[in-house]
C-alpha cells in the first residue's frame, strides 16, 4: 500500500541542542577553540558612544568576519544571509536558532566605520597565531 505523508502538528515544546548539529570536524570547531574575544569589548569601547540604541555585539561581528573569510563570502548581504541559514555558522556566532542575525547595511556600515579605525584584526590575528 503506498504510504502517505501527514502533516504532523507543530510541537508546543520542542528540545534543539545546536551543538548536536555541528560535525566534531568542521573547520569552525577547529577556529573556535583557537580564537579568543574575550577583551574584544575593552578594545573596541573607545569607538562606541555612551548615548543612543544599544549596537550589534562586536563579537557577533567580528565571528561573521572570520566566517566570511574562511569560507570566501566576499559579500556581506550573502555572509548575513548565508549565518541566517547556515547551523554551523549560527553555532559559531552563538546566536542560536532564535537568535537574530544583523541586517547587510548594519554589518556594512560597523566593518567599514569602527573596524577600519581599529588595530583589533591584526590584534586578533597576532593573538591567535601565538596560541597556536
Amino acid at each position: 500500500m503506498m504510504g502517505e505523508r501527514t502533516v504532523a502538528q507543530d510541537a508546543l515544546f520542542y528540545s534543539f541542542n545546536l551543538d548536536r548539529h555541528v560535525p566534531a570536524d568542521h573547520l569552525l570547531r577547529s577556529i573556535d577553540r583557537f580564537v579568543d574575544l574575550s577583551n574584544i569589548r575593552e578594545h573596541l569601547r573607545p569607538f562606541y558612544s555612551e548615548t543612543g540604541r544599544p549596537s550589534i555585539d562586536p563579537e557577533l561581528m567580528i565571528r561573521m568576519l572570520i566566517i566570511g573569510y574562511c569560507m570566501g563570502i566576499r559579500s556581506e548581504r550573502r555572509l548575513c544571509d548565508e549565518v541566517h541559514l547556515n547551523l554551523a555558522y549560527r553555532w559559531f556566532c552563538r546566536l542560536g536558532l532564535d537568535g537574530v542575525v544583523p541586517d547587510h547595511s548594519t554589518f556594512s556600515k560597523n566593518r567599514h566605520g569602527r573596524f577600519r579605525d581599529s588595530d583589533l584584526l591584526r590584534q586578533l590575528f597576532e593573538m591567535t597565531v601565538e596560541r597556536c
